[in-house]
Order: C-alpha cells, then sequence, then structure tokens
C-alpha cells in the first residue's frame, strides 16, 4: 500500500471515526478505559457480547490522530469476530508494531500502521485500545473456560 492511500485511511478514521458512539446508559455493553497518562489520549471502549462474538464495539474518547484512527479500525477489524478470532488479530497487529513477523492477511485496514516503528513514540498511540481489548477479552475467555 502507498504512503498517500495510508495517510488517506488514517486522515478519514480519525476524522470521520466509525463506531464513534457511547453507551454509558446501557448495561449489555462491557465498558473499559484506555488512558495514556503521558498524553491526552483518553478512550473508553464499548463491548456487546453475544456469547463468545463481538456483537458490537463502539468508543468515545479524546486522544491524537494515531489513537482515534487506530481505535476506529480496530472497532471495524473485530466487529463480529470471536473471541479467539480477535485476540488472534491483536497479537499478529502487536506484532507488526513490534517489527516481528505477522499474518497481515487478518489486520484489514490496520496494515496502515506497518511503519509506525519508524516513529517509536507513537507505539503507545498506536496500540492503546487495542491492548484494553486485549486484556478485557483474554479475560472473557478465561471466564469462559472455567
Amino acid at each position: 500500500m502507498d504512503r498517500e492511500l495510508k495517510r488517506s485511511i488514517i486522515l478519514d478514521n480519525y476524522q470521520n471515526p466509525y463506531h464513534r458512539l457511547r453507551h454509558d446508559n446501557d448495561n449489555s455493553y462491557l465498558k473499559l478505559n484506555s488512558r495514556n497518562v503521558s498524553c491526552i489520549d483518553n478512550i473508553d471502549v464499548y463491548l456487546k457480547m453475544n456469547k463468545d462474538i463481538i456483537e458490537d464495539i463502539s468508543f468515545e474518547g479524546e486522544a491524537c490522530v494515531i489513537s482515534i484512527s487506530t481505535t476506529s479500525i480496530m472497532a471495524s477489524t473485530l466487529k463480529g469476530k470471536t473471541i479467539d478470532e480477535a485476540i488472534k488479530i491483536i497479537e499478529s497487529y502487536d506484532k507488526m508494531i513490534e517489527e516481528e513477523p505477522y499474518d497481515e492477511k487478518i489486520l484489514g485496514e490496520a496494515i496502515v500502521y506497518d511503519d509506525i516503528a519508524k516513529q517509536p513514540s507513537r507505539k503507545k498511540c498506536a496500540t492503546l485500545t487495542w491492548n484494553g481489548v486485549y486484556q478485557k477479552l483474554i479475560s472473557l475467555k478465561e471466564k469462559n473456560n472455567s
């Protein structure tokens, strides 16, 4: 993917984020907060589960271009996936960010961050909500297996 197309996808997901919706008054959603104490990034992610499937995922908050756009892309990528599928996608995304071998076929638009390692200070922005959702999914998986 060329640099201009990547930039266009990132800006589109920042300026017109998909799945940006607050669900504070809906108890069917699990709410998790991802916050970067060293900057403005503070995003609430809402997960609606149907057994082991992510039925819906949305977010609300204030953050930089990278954090908002990656969260928008994450929501589009993970919606409709099983817990196991989502965990695999997030692990592959994290490997990509860390410049380790990863499965690019499962990342969808998240592939636009394949060179974020060139800006080490932006890695935290690119993984903030992904890591929060990952921890919640691991917790749900462990709960379901017990």
